[in-house]
């Protein structure tokens, strides 16, 4: 098992970040108590779990952490809201910085952004704003789509739409997450995804994770519950196409300014691997995906909990 040396001292007062005001929510809770766990096993004796609310910037204030670890998944947690409190802080944090969690929490201005990359494979979208004709706007468009909320994590407000009938109810369903809607073109695949982390100033890629879920596509239940997924890692791609996968995150997550952990799911077909979207706080718990992709390359939750850790304050 791969050893991550520790550039952090142990005796640091760190505030585990967790629970939050997004939907995301209850996933959030378990990742953060899996890290507080694995940095209590660790040594950081002086690490706690806070739970994030309004009145965080108080709480963090008065509690004079050293450092604060970001198990927080959504908004207010993953698009820079918590990153900028902890700027004005001085607090330093785990994971991206204020611009690229902003940029990728947001599915069409992540798009924006790795449309620079000529390299960078994307499925054909239309951005909607509330008030705005959806017919009009995705008129272009072949069926089947996807109808995705722009903010949104864990699949929350995202409906697969088959026909032209449904696809009024299912931006209606978006619309109650965000004001702003993703429609893009659906890609008849399998998904797959890539753990990207730094470690001793340098960006690699983890194995790659090949996901079949029991129901039609990866929704909430399919991620969240034990036995709704099969999982296949390292994923069943032939050897020039896994290191052209691993090649892509790494560029999407350079190309997006991120630091220290992201995820980035691709769909494959006919070994074309089209980006989906970056997280840039992927989710920690027994079932997520990141801890079973570094574990797949030798470094086990606690260290990949260390690791993370080390990104603490390198995210300018």
């Amino acid at each position: 098992m791969q050893e991550i040396t520790n550039r952090i001292d142990k005796n640091s007062k760190i505030a585990v970040l967790c629970k939050g005001m997004s939907s995301e929510a209850e996933v959030s809770l378990r990742s953060g108590k899996g890290c507080f766990d694995a940095l209590q096993r660790l040594g950081f004796v002086n690490s706690q779990i806070v739970i994030v609310d309004k009145d965080i910037a108080l709480t963090l204030k008065e509690g004079k952490y050293d450092y604060a670890f970001n198990a927080l998944h959504g908004k207010y947690g993953e698009d820079g809201c918590i990153q900028g409190v902890l700027e004005i802080l001085r607090i330093p944090y785990t994971g991206s910085g204020v611009m690229a969690s902003s940029i990728c929490m947001n599915k069409e201005f992540t798009k924006r952004i790795l449309s620079t990359n000529p390299e960078i494979i994307m499925a054909r979208s239309a951005f909607i704003k509330r008030g705005d004709n959806i017919f009009d706007r995705t008129a272009d468009l072949n069926y089947p789509l996807f109808v995705k909320p722009v903010c949104e994590g864990s699949s929350f407000g995202m409906t697969k739409v088959d026909k032209k009938e449904d696809l009024k109810a299912a931006y209606e369903t978006a619309l109650e997450y965000n004001d702003d809607v993703l429609v893009e073109e659906f890609i008849d695949g399998f998904f797959v995804t890539v753990g990207v982390l730094e470690h001793n100033d340098k960006v690699f890629a983890a194995e790659i994770l090949e996901i079949r879920p029991k129901n039609e596509w990866y929704d909430f239940e399919a991620k969240y519950t034990q036995g709704m997924s099969d999982f296949i890692c390292p994923a069943n791609l032939l050897p020039e196409v896994t290191e052209y996968v691993k090649e892509l995150a790494v560029k999407a997550f350079e190309t997006a300014g991120c630091s220290g952990v992201a995820r980035i799911d691709f769909m494959m077909k006919d070994d074309i691997p089209y980006l989906l979207e970056i997280n840039t706080s992927p989710g920690m718990t027994a079932t997520s995906d990141l801890p079973a992709q570094a574990l797949a390359m030798g470094i086990d939750y606690d260290n990949l909990v260390l690791l993370i850790l080390n990104s603490a304050g390198l995210n300018k």
